[in-house]
């Protein structure tokens, strides 16, 4: 066999996995991209936000915390506002309570984030435990350190072919053929149509579209230490970026897994919400873009052998979470993998685990 463990996608997950999994054997990494984490993980909103996410998703995002801080420079302060309109009062407090945001008044609100506009906001939230995640640098080392134990990691290497052998399996993809003990399905939008080349069950994975538009900074006024703003509901969305602000209409819109673009009219009915909050006009976009973010059934990631082939390992539905999750995700892989008792409780592992469909 040419490896112990051959992941398939070079995302957060993958790359993550292919660190953790290089200290128990010999790991190949097959990207379909030019590139590491060309799709979902480049075009992430890049935030350490614990409390989002059901209840599987925060503990794995709470185990994640301390890996983030034991890397200088990984997490970097940011902050969480909720603001909303005085008709709009029980979905606030919903996302006040779930979220453990401190009430705020309005006026509090502005001195953070002076364009908002006092006569429309009449609701606010604020909390400091959310935090930026400076994603190449986490991508960047996950890689270097996968490559300090040997593993290879290929580009361009979309896979085509996935054949069952005895002891293993054999997978072709652009870069070639190679065979390994174990598959480790962490390929985003396509983790289904993988499970399909393999012959094993689909689980029921669904790619959702999320627009993005980066605008200037409003006013010309420093954005750089404005908290990240949503709406109650997250039906909108706006995050400083590099001197400019990143808009989202937060939507999810049922995609066919493929290189996502941007919707014009969806993209304009998100600045328009935006707008509303805010005292300065959207008068020109940088830049907009959209990726897919890909749920399970139960939108909870899905991490164990697969239940009927115990050689495909799931690794899969990040949806939105992927990079908050992936210290406790990528380390759950390994404890599974490697025959380890997990870190994490036995309750939490259960309700991750792919036995769940059946």
């Amino acid at each position: 066999m040419d490896a112990d463990f051959l992941i398939i996608g070079g995302g957060i997950a993958g790359i993550s996995a292919a660190a953790r999994l290089s200290e128990l054997g010999r790991v190949i990494v097959l990207e379909a991209e030019d590139v590491l984490a060309h799709h979902a993980s480049s075009r992430s909103a890049a935030l350490y936000e614990p409390r989002y996410g059901a209840s599987a998703v925060v503990g794995l995002s709470m185990a994640s915390g301390d890996y983030f801080r034991s890397l200088p420079g990984v997490l970097g302060a940011r902050g969480l506002m909720l603001v909303g309109k005085a008709d709009g009062v029980e979905a606030f407090e919903h996302d006040l309570q779930a979220m453990a945001f401190d009430r705020i008044s309005v006026a509090e609100a502005r001195t953070m984030v002076p364009i908002l506009n006092p006569e429309v906001v009449a609701l606010a939230g604020y909390a400091s435990h959310a935090e930026d995640v400076d994603t190449d640098l986490l991508i960047q080392g996950f890689a270097r350190e996968a490559k300090g134990r040997g593993a290879q990691v290929l580009t361009k290497a979309r896979v085509s072919a996935v054949t069952k052998l005895d002891g293993g399996w054999r997978v072709t993809s652009a870069a070639g053929e190679f065979t390994a003990r174990m598959i480790v399905n962490a390929a985003g939008a396509w983790v289904d149509e993988i499970a399909r080349l393999a012959g094993v069950r689909t689980l029921g994975f669904t790619p959702y579209r999320r627009s993005m538009a980066r605008i200037p900074a409003p006013g010309g006024l420093d954005v750089s230490r404005w908290p990240m703003m949503f709406g109650p509901g997250e039906d909108w969305y706006a995050k400083p970026d590099a001197g400019a602000l990143i808009v989202s209409p937060a939507e999810e819109h049922l995609m066919e897994p493929h290189d996502a673009w941007a919707d014009d009219m969806v993209l304009a009915e998100g600045l328009a919400r935006y707008e509303e909050m805010v005292t300065e006009p959207v008068t020109r976009l940088l830049a907009s873009w959209a990726g897919l973010r890909t749920f399970s059934p139960d939108r909870v990631l899905v991490i164990g052998r697969d239940l009927r082939e115990p050689t495909f390992f799931w690794l899969a539905g990040q949806g939105g979470y992927g990079f908050q999750t992936c210290p406790a995700a990528s380390r759950l892989a390994a404890d599974l993998i490697g025959g380890r008792t997990p870190e994490l409780g036995a309750d939490l592992v259960a309700a991750l685990s792919p036995a769940r469909f059946g």
